[in-house]
């Protein structure tokens, strides 16, 4: 491990002849986005760490001082993605590996035994939301922003946004989801996506103060630490943005179609003048892919009542879809490569989508399911 590593560990004696571990995403040029070698790494070391008495809780950081993680390395997977659009046939399957990898980190940490402490300073999107949401612990700052900004590229909530959103208020999950707009610390607190909040300048200081705590290397008593610890956090004043109301709520709870998704639309739009913040996602939703639109009503659809494995087994088969299909390719062209924000989606609008494309990207496309061996299925 060298420090030009996209992901630096580091093992911090601490009391009681206890180690406190510590993943550093190092990517700065990248805003820390998070690549399949990434993954990989973090993976590999806390499968390690889990098994190790010593090791008594798990710190991750971001290195660059404008995120944490931007979100998953969407260059690499628009590479790969172009290369098999263009050859008709998988010729790299770096996709399927990247999302597959990366649900699996992202499971990892949300059942993982022993404390996991994350602290998403500036950008959390993305895959970088995933391993955040994942983690029991989550430290924001004043200068944290959150978001599952999807829709503007034609993927859609994933790396475990499906857990994140129904977790929060029905209304609140359906605007960030159709929106793709950015939240502060404050508003990630109302959601719940947030636990506490330490200001930018002393995120450093954290590691210092963590590094003297009393830990016991016994899971219950560090989990109490962490806990008792991360609460006294003094924080910073911090002004919520207008999240919507609570009498937005269109989610259904039955067989939904794009007439339904058209009302939501109209609910949302309705919003609009409501403040700069919520006109900046109306925005989006109007640009936005439809056909992304519609996976994100049915995801939050079929989500309860399903188990966390079912979750990312769901987001794999429709991440799957959306490589193969043109949507993904089409939006990120559009804002990351060419920049010329006119992507040319599958279907011009809400109004004209065909939910039957939009039920496609839920049939599973394998014999067999590659995390199947995830947790315990109850479909």
């Amino acid at each position: 491990m060298t420090d030009e590593s996209p992901v630096l560990l580091h093992e911090h004696p601490v009391a009681n002849g206890a180690v406190l571990a510590q993943a550093e995403l190092n990517v700065e040029a990248t805003l820390n986005a998070l690549s399949l070698e990434m993954a990989r790494i973090l993976d590999k070391a806390l499968r390690g760490w889990l098994q190790r008495a010593e090791v008594a809780a798990v710190v991750i950081t971001g290195k660059a001082d404008k995120a944490f993680c931007a979100g998953g390395d969407i260059q690499a997977l628009y590479h790969a993605v172009v290369a098999n659009h263009a050859a008709d046939a998988v010729v790299d399957d770096y996709p399927f590996k990247f999302f597959a990898e990366e649900y699996r980190l992202d499971y990892l940490l949300h059942t993982y035994a022993k404390p996991v402490i994350t602290v998403g300073h500036g950008i959390v999107m993305g895959g970088g939301l995933g391993i955040f949401s994942g983690s029991r612990y989550r430290v924001l700052t004043e200068k944290s922003r959150l978001a599952v900004p999807e829709i503007t590229i034609g993927l859609f909530p994933d790396a475990g946004a499906t857990w994140t959103l129904t977790h929060m208020a029905p209304h609140h999950a359906a605007f960030l989801g159709l929106t793709g707009s950015h939240v502060n610390a404050a508003d990630s607190l109302t959601t719940g996506m947030g636990h506490y909040v330490v200001a930018q300048e002393q995120r450093h200081d954290l590691l210092a103060q963590l590094l003297k705590l009393p830990w016991q290397g016994q899971a219950e008593a560090d989990h109490e630490l962490t806990g008792e610890f991360l609460s006294g956090l003094a924080g910073s004043s911090l002004a919520p943005q207008a999240l919507p109301p609570a009498e937005l709520d269109a989610v259904p709870e039955r067989q939904i179609n794009t007439a339904d998704l058209a009302a939501e639309e109209q609910a949302l739009l309705a919003l609009e003048g409501a403040s700069s913040w919520v006109d900046r996602g109306l925005a989006n939703l109007r640009g936005g892919c439809p056909t992304t639109a519609g996976i994100v009503l049915e995801q939050l659809r079929r989500a309860p009542g399903m188990t966390l494995a079912d979750m990312f087994r769901m987001e794999l088969t429709v991440a799957t879809h959306c490589a193969y299909n043109n949507d993904f390719k089409e939006g990120v062209r559009a804002l990351l490569i060419d920049k010329d924000n006119q992507p040319d989606w599958a279907y011009g609008s809400i109004g004209n989508l065909d939910w039957q494309h939009v039920l496609s990207h839920f049939e599973p496309p394998w014999p067999q399911h590659p995390l199947a061996d995830l947790g315990e299925s109850t479909s």
